[in-house]
């Protein structure tokens, strides 16, 4: 990824203490307040890319991400939202490979479908985010000790904001302002 500085993009890094201070004065104190109750540093990342991609804009990937070609171009090609769909197998019990993931004949009842939260491409302010970062931090604000970090601040929350969104832009006869990557693998 260091190669894309030549491009002009800038990298940022957190640890939890200088992530503390980034959402302390980017956000505020309800947001500091849910970022404590973080208990896995998973569920601190996941909460921290959500602040961060919500007030900055830009490209959240994982640290164990690889970065091949340029296929990243189009991850600005336009400014809409570009998310990664996944599935599970439940028979299987593993991940479906992004290639089978679209064919017509991949079934409903023996999957699960969801909406990744790496990699996110996204402007400032998407709306998707500014609900998955208040869904997470009512959660986590709620004072239930049997937070999972898949449903709290992971793949789970992601969808569910991700799913809520899409139906109002729907409901409203808005234009889908969102893209699902079919080959981030």
């Amino acid at each position: 990824w260091n190669h894309l500085a030549d491009e002009g993009f800038e990298f940022y890094m957190f640890d939890d203490l200088t992530a503390i201070d980034y959402i302390s004065n980017t956000f505020g104190e309800r947001e500091r307040k849910a970022f404590l109750k973080c208990t896995h540093p998973a569920m601190r990342c996941d909460y921290l890319r959500m602040c961060f991609i919500l007030k900055e804009g830009g490209l959240y990937v994982d640290a164990d991400d690889v970065l091949i070609g340029d296929g990243w171009r189009k991850l600005f090609s336009n400014p809409k939202l570009k998310v990664q769909p996944m599935c599970y197998d439940l028979h299987t019990q593993s991940m479906v490979p992004a290639t089978k993931l679209w064919m017509s004949d991949l079934s409903i009842s023996d999957h699960i479908f969801y909406i990744n939260n790496d990699p996110i491409a996204a402007p400032p302010g998407h709306p998707v985010l500014e609900l998955a970062l208040n869904r997470a931090t009512e959660t986590l604000l709620s004072g239930n000790s049997l937070l999972d970090i898949q449903s709290t601040t992971g793949p789970g929350n992601f969808t569910a904001a991700f799913a809520a969104h899409a139906r109002y832009l729907e409901l409203n006869d808005l234009p889908v302002d969102f893209e699902l990557l079919k080959d981030w693998e």
